[in-house]
């Protein structure tokens, strides 16, 4: 259509010009504007014309079919952990939207950008109970940051720019946009997007309390065991080098949730392992023996804390987060850091003083010793003749360097990965952390290598969590992305299992899963691999998997019954951790 000219608001100002387009081609428009460039979608009836518009848009916008809703945003979930974009994926209505509801919850816990936009039937047919149609508004309000529906073309511009700064600012989280299809159909005069970067009553970034950031200087300054635990907080707020400053010039000792893996390297002096329920020893045990805790970027979740009521008793807590809402919620604070910790961590460091702990840190050490020990040892270098989980991550770290991005599903292998995985870079552990997702990691990888598409991407699954989202199978043959699949196939749920084992007397009850050929299926799909069993080929088979170019999957049969240690019981405290 020609281009128009919109009357001036005001004597000074100049008209804009404005062309007539559909609301489809207008969200289009409004997405390159935001800087995507990969949408993760399924198309259907009532996104139909969305996907018309579509069409014509294959040199600005990738678009990668999926074959679930649940497998798109996933995928979103993985592109936007990589890349630290906002993950954009399309479904249609009814059973296309409440697909994705639980990748919207995984989003939510784990505060994950994303963008979802829905298709929705005709404005008039609400509430009719039309083909297709759900309340997707009302569905998916406990589990995204914010929601709403379009029913009129010329909103869109506008709200899909609040949705991307909703999305990406302050504590970043899923947005889902229901459009009807009348709004999707519908011409008006698109004036062009503007981007949104302030909501009325919205403060994304609390404002930060110079005084606060004193009195956490002072009793950091004054604290003999101080100990910092980290979160993706750090990560979503690019604040690794000034993280890694703070921790430095303080010399205190830092572990790790889930989730922050890769903040500062695995390696690093400084870098004392993992927190939680199969966190390292260390980690948990001395927890209650700090005396100034300082907590950056993590929420208190309870598979960190254990037992409130016996967690770290004894020390002062500084929290520093940009949620006022994660302050106090589970573990009372001493000193709150309210703000983003790019902008609060490098006031923190300017007025800490220069220490190293030594004796403080030793300490760590002999925990580490001792975990090794009792272990780390035996899962790395198994004298046995099953393979073990520990020992494939092992072989993994030598080949990869620590360079890849590993991306996990839910269970033991996923705590597994999460241990002796090496993360020399940020943006490198992809899981579920909050929710727990199982089937979450083949299309997440997917995701995952399409946001960091020079990086080396391995998905390391159960043979449980696989199957719930081996269509996705179908993505990867069709799109041609680049990812490594390891399968570690031990024929149960096996964290399940170990819970059944330790806690019911091994009454394993409905966990001994049976499961296909898994490499005569990829081979179907267009996948290469192979099945390995035996310690002799084990490395050869990884560094194949590695160097082959293209998707490959290696399955390899680890022991039936092995368990993750060390373990904190469901209801115990962190000081009740069990190396056996």
């Amino acid at each position: 259509m020609e281009a128009t000219q919109t009357a001036p608001k005001t004597a000074d100002s100049a008209p804009k010009e404005t062309v007539e387009v559909s609301g489809s081609v207008a969200l289009l428009e409004s997405l390159i504007a935001e800087g995507t460039d990969t949408i993760f979608g399924y198309p259907g009836g009532a996104i139909m014309p969305i996907y018309d518009a579509l069409y014509d848009y294959n040199e600005k916008l990738n678009h990668v079919l999926v074959r679930h809703e649940q497998g798109g945003i996933h995928a979103g979930q993985g592109y936007a952990r990589t890349s630290g974009k906002v993950g954009v994926v399309f479904a249609t209505s009814g059973p296309g939207a409440t697909n994705l509801v639980t990748g919207l919850a995984d989003a939510q816990i784990d505060s994950t950008p994303l963008v979802c936009i829905t298709g929705q039937v005709f404005a008039h047919l609400l509430g009719t109970d039309a083909f297709q149609e759900t309340d997707v508004i009302n569905i998916t309000t406990p589990v995204t940051k914010w929601n709403y529906q379009v029913t009129d073309a010329r909103e869109i511009p506008e709200v899909i720019a609040k949705a991307f700064y909703i999305a990406r600012s302050g504590r970043p989280g899923p947005v889902l946009i229901d459009i009807t299809k009348n709004a999707q159909i519908q011409k008006f005069d698109f004036a062009g997007y503007t981007p949104c970067n302030h909501i009325r009553s919205y403060r994304p970034k609390p404002i930060v309390r110079p005084q606060y950031i004193a009195q956490a200087a002072e009793l950091i300054n004054k604290a003999e065991k101080p100990f910092i635990l980290f979160g993706q907080g750090v990560i979503l707020g690019e604040a690794e080098a000034e993280f890694k400053a703070f921790v430095e010039k303080s010399g205190i000792p830092a572990a790790w949730t889930v989730l922050g893996a890769g903040a500062i390297p695995t390696d690093h002096p400084l870098n004392v392992g993992m927190l939680g329920m199969h966190g390292n020893y260390g980690p948990n045990v001395l927890t209650n023996e700090c005396d100034v805790l300082i907590a950056i970027g993590m929420r208190f979740d309870d598979r960190v804390t254990g037992r409130l009521d016996k967690y770290a008793k004894q020390a002062q807590v500084i929290h520093l987060d940009i949620d006022p809402a994660e302050i106090d919620k589970n573990v009372k604070t001493t000193v709150p850091v309210w703000g983003d910790c790019k902008e609060t961590l490098p006031l923190l460091t300017e007025l800490v003083e220069q220490k190293e702990h030594t004796a403080w840190v030793a300490k760590f050490n002999d925990y580490t010793r001792q975990e090794v020990e009792a272990v780390i040892h035996n899962e790395l270098n198994p004298t046995t003749e099953e393979l073990t989980m520990g020992e494939v991550v092992k072989y993994l770290n030598e080949l990869s360097g620590g360079e890849a991005i590993i991306v996990t599903d839910v269970g033991q292998h996923q705590m597994v990965g999460c241990r002796y995985a090496k993360f020399n870079k940020t943006r490198s552990n992809v899981t579920s952390g909050g929710l727990g997702t199982m089937g979450f990691a083949l299309p997440a990888a997917i995701g995952a290598k399409f946001g960091a598409q020079d990086r080396a991407v391995v998905a390391i699954i159960g043979d449980g969590g696989f199957q719930m989202t081996l269509q996705e199978l179908g993505t990867v043959m069709q799109s041609g992305v680049d990812i490594k699949i390891l399968i570690l196939n031990n024929r149960f749920l096996g964290m399940v299992r170990q819970w059944q084992e330790l806690f019911n007397d091994r009454r394993y009850s409905f966990v001994d899963i049976q499961s296909p050929d898994f490499v005569r299926l990829a081979s179907a799909y267009g996948v290469e691999g192979k099945t390995v069993s035996e310690r002799s080929i084990l490395k050869d088979s990884l560094k194949e998997m590695l160097d082959h170019k293209g998707s490959y999957l290696l399955e390899v049969m680890v022991t039936k019954e092995n368990n993750v240690f060390p373990m904190v019981p469901q209801g115990c405290s962190v000081s009740e951790i069990r190396l056996k």
